[in-house]
Parts: C-alpha cells; sequence; structure tokens
C-alpha cells in the first residue's frame, strides 16, 4: 500500500483503481453493503452504501485486488528453476481438446473448460457449474449463472473479452444442495481461495476451481467501441461472441433484423482493438496462468494457427484434486491429450511473462509517487524482473510513472453515476 493512504473498504480500492473487478467482496459482505456495477471505462466495480459500512474488513480479506498470495505447494517433479518463476507450481502439463466435437467447437482453444465442467456434472461429481456468460439483455456484457444441465454450461462456452465478476455467486454455491465447478480468471480464483478461508461452507461445496489464462479484462466500452468502429449500434445487436466455434475463432455479432447478415472479425484484430482498453489494475497482475486453481488452461501458441483449425488448449494440473478430475475426465473420453514438456509453456506465452517480468518495475514507480499498490506474495517478481534487457527495465519504471502523472493516478478516482450501468445488487 502506498504510505499516508488507508484503504478502508472496496470503495477506496475502487477509487485508487486496484479494483480487479471480481465481485468476492460483493459475495462476502456479512453485512450486504456491496453493490456491483458496470462502470463502462473501467469495469466492474463495487460501490459501499453511505453510511452502511461498518469497515469491519471482511471484504478487503477476500479482495485479490489488494493483496494476493501465490500457492505454497512446493516444488513438484519437473517444475523448478525457470518454470515456477514463471508460472508457478504444477504436476503435471498436457495439451488436448474435448473428446465431444460440439464442446471443443463451441469452446476457445479445446474447450477445456467446458469439457471438464461437464464430466464433473454428468458424472455426479457436482450439481452446478458457477461461471459466467452473455447477458441476454446486452449481449455485449457478461453475467453470472450457475448452471445445472448440459445445454446451460454450453451456452456459456467461449472466452469472454468484457468485465466479469463470477465471485459475486458465492451465495449460490453455498445455497445448493450439492457441490460446484467454479470456472474464472486468475483474479476470479484468487478470490474464491480468499473467501473460502473466510466461508467454510464456499470451501466445503467447491468441487474444483477451473482458472484460465488471462492477459486482462477490457472495459466494456472496448466492445462498444469494436462495434462503433463498424458503424455498428450496440442497441442492433442481439447476440455477441468474442471467440470459439473454431480457434482461435472469430468475434460475430448477430443482430436483431435477421436479415441483416452478421458481423465477423478475426480474432487478432478484435483482441488488438479491445485490449487497449485493459485497465491499470491489470497491468499489475502477476498471475496471468492462474496459478491457485486446481486445473488452469490457455492457449498453445506456439505455431502458427489456421483460422477454422480445430482447437487446442495447454492444460496445467496444479493440484491432487485436478491431477484426479483431469485422469478421469480422458479415461471416459470426455478430454484427448497428450502430455508435454513444460517448456511448451514459454514457446505458447511469451507475452505473459513479458507482462509479469515488468511488475516489479512498475510497483517501484508507485512506491516512488507514493500511491496505494497491491501487496503481490510468491510471485518472484524481482527474479523475474531482472530477466528484462535493460532498456525494458528502465520502461517498466519510468513507462508507469508517466502514466501515472498524465493520467493524474495519484490522484482516486471519482465515479460518475451516469457511466454506472447494470448494477448487480442494491446497497
Amino acid at each position: 500500500m502506498g504510505e499516508g493512504v488507508k484503504i478502508r473498504n472496496v470503495h477506496d480500492v475502487a477509487a485508487w483503481r486496484l479494483c480487479l473487478g471480481c465481485g468476492a467482496c460483493f459475495g462476502v459482505c456479512p453485512e450486504g453493503m456491496v453493490r456491483l456495477a458496470d462502470v463502462e471505462d473501467d469495469g466492474i466495480r463495487p460501490f459501499v452504501a453511505a453510511g452502511g459500512c461498518r469497515h469491519c474488513g471482511t471484504c478487503l480479506q477476500a479482495c485479490p485486488g489488494v493483496r494476493t498470495v501465490a500457492p505454497g505447494r512446493g516444488t513438484a517433479a519437473g517444475n523448478a528453476g525457470a518454470d515456477l518463476l514463471r508460472w508457478g507450481t504444477f504436476l503435471e502439463v498436457w495439451e488436448g481438446f474435448a473428446g465431444d466435437p460440439t464442446v471443443r467447437f463451441e469452446g476457445s482453444s479445446g474447450g477445456l473448460c467446458t469439457a471438464l465442467s461437464l464430466f464433473c456434472l454428468e458424472q455426479g461429481l457436482a450439481g452446478g457449474v458457477l461461471h459466467v456468460g452473455a447477458d441476454p439483455e446486452k449481449p455485449w456484457q457478461n453475467r453470472t449463472v450457475r448452471s445445472t444441465t448440459r445445454r446451460e454450461v454450453l451456452q456459456g462456452a467461449g472466452s469472454r473479452y468484457a468485465p466479469a465478476s463470477p465471485c459475486e455467486g458465492f451465495r449460490q454455491i453455498e445455497s445448493a444442495g450439492d457441490a460446484s465447478v467454479f470456472v474464472g480468471k486468475p483474479c476470479d480464483v484468487a478470490g474464491l481461495r480468499m473467501a473460502q478461508q473466510l466461508r467454510p461452507e464456499l470451501a466445503a461445496k467447491t468441487k474444483i476451481a477451473i482458472g484460465f489464462f488471462c492477459a486482462g479484462t477490457p472495459s466494456t466500452k472496448g466492445t462498444l467501441e469494436l462495434l462503433r468502429k463498424y458503424g455498428i449500434d450496440p442497441a442492433d445487436v442481439a447476440g455477441f461472441r468474442y471467440r470459439g466455434q473454431g480457434w482461435p475463432g472469430m468475434a460475430t455479432a448477430r443482430f436483431t433484423d435477421g436479415s441483416r447478415p452478421p458481423l465477423r472479425v478475426s480474432y487478432s484484430e478484435s483482441w488488438g482493438f479491445v485490449q487497449k482498453y485493459r485497465p491499470f489494475r491489470c497491468y499489475l497482475c502477476p498471475d496471468l496462468t492462474a496459478e491457485l486453481a486446481d486445473i488452469s488452461v490457455g492457449d498453445p501458441w506456439y505455431r502458427e494457427v489456421d483460422e477454422e483449425e480445430p482447437g487446442r488448449s495447454l492444460i496445467l494440473i496444479r493440484t491432487e484434486v485436478g491431477r484426479e478430475i483431469f485422469h478421469r475426465a480422458r479415461k471416459q473420453g470426455y478430454v484427448t491429450a497428450e502430455p508435454v514438456a513444460p517448456e511448451i509453456i514459454y514457446r505458447s506465452q511469451k507475452n505473459l511473462l513479458g507482462k509479469r517480468q515488468a511488475i516489479w518495475g512498475r510497483l517501484l514507480a508507485m512506491r516512488v509517487l507514493g500511491i496505494p499498490r497491491p501487496a503481490l506474495e510468491g510471485f518472484h517478481l524481482f527474479e523475474n524482473w531482472r530477466g528484462l534487457p535493460a532498456r525494458e527495465k528502465a520502461k517498466s519504471i519510468l513507462g508507469t510513472a508517466r502514466r501515472i502523472i498524465q493520467r493524474n493516478y495519484f490522484k482516486p478516482v471519482e465515479y460518475e453515476c451516469s457511466n454506472v450501468t447494470n448494477s448487480r445488487g442494491q446497497p
């Protein structure tokens, strides 16, 4: 944290641009004083009822925005040295895809999040899957759902490059009569793990946490500006997919006017556009491959991929729970996969490593300028930063300082009510 600045609750977390938008604060507030809303320029942010907060600190105890701790599982065989510094601990590395061709086609890359969720659901290991899918009223936005059928799970398949807060659904897990699968970004899984320490029922009813690799979450404005770039009024959009239906898949907008042909934009073009709208906090996140998940998956970008090629996924087995479920799913045909060497992770995700390497310098700039910064423990940030060329080291410090000064990040943000949409709770 920045010297002289006191973070009292998640309102202050958001004001100082440390919020990751996971929704964990909404899920754990004992007084129900937190609501979530989509701030178009930034992402899903918490708002605390005026005069209602008792400053008990519960929301901060579950907030990965102010503190994230890497898991201390020890070093597994084949996971030491550079691999441990870069990607955290894991037990096994595989490359594969969903055994069901429909699941593989609908999902991003190889559809592993969907395939493993369906395995748990259909084999009785869990009665529901907590994940995000498109909001039926505003399909360029997301909503959190607990799916209990194959059809519902498939409806949520595919990446969603827009703000998502699955942790807001903790009470859905706790109130269910059976266990749940949790699927989310690395920060979502971090929020889940912190909340599980506060709420034993949440821990008891989460069968497995599946995380996916993440380079940051663009704000809603990114998608809206992408649509406007092609002359599309968002009100005319009946459905929107960011990926899926092929690998890497096309961003596709369908219209309320059924006679109008869909808009299809390549993955490289759509992601290249919306990624510019990632908020500042995403550039400080060291957990890019969901280190706190039981299983984490991502794209194996170690070779050129044809636009309509069947998808494949890189699979990191991180815990014994994940290992047991993965191998059972593979034996029953839900997953087709083969083991690969850990160096495939580096070849596939060099950009994610570069992002992690820059974080120590960015935090140093924040410290020098006296603004609040997150506590990020166990991610070997200094060791990774040392691996950067001298020019990139300087850029990580000076570039961050320049951004902070030019954008007035040394002052807390005051959200305008006119920018707040998609309320997810009432204060």
